[in-house]
């Protein structure tokens, strides 16, 4: 058991056989590819939260209003 504040070391841990580790769904086959690592379950409860900061009360710029909608629609949907 370990707690790793590197994600590059819990990926090599992880590869090595040395035991698990949580990662988001919409990766999971790039880290089965690039680390040859199995997925072996899901976490349905597990939730992270992701935060977009600005100085700006409302999102104005088009690419970033894109971004965020995207974001909702397709990243982050139940």
């Amino acid at each position: 058991m370990g707690e790793f504040e590197d994600l590059a070391l819990l990926k090599t841990f992880g590869q090595t056989g040395l035991g698990l580790f949580a990662a988001p769904v919409t990766i999971s086959r790039e880290l089965e590819r690039q680390y040859h690592v199995q997925r072996i379950g899901d976490l349905p409860g597990l939730r992270e939260r992701y935060y977009a900061i600005t100085v700006e009360r409302r999102l104005r710029h088009p690419a970033v209003v894109r971004i965020s909608q995207a974001a909702r629609e397709e990243v982050f949907a139940p």
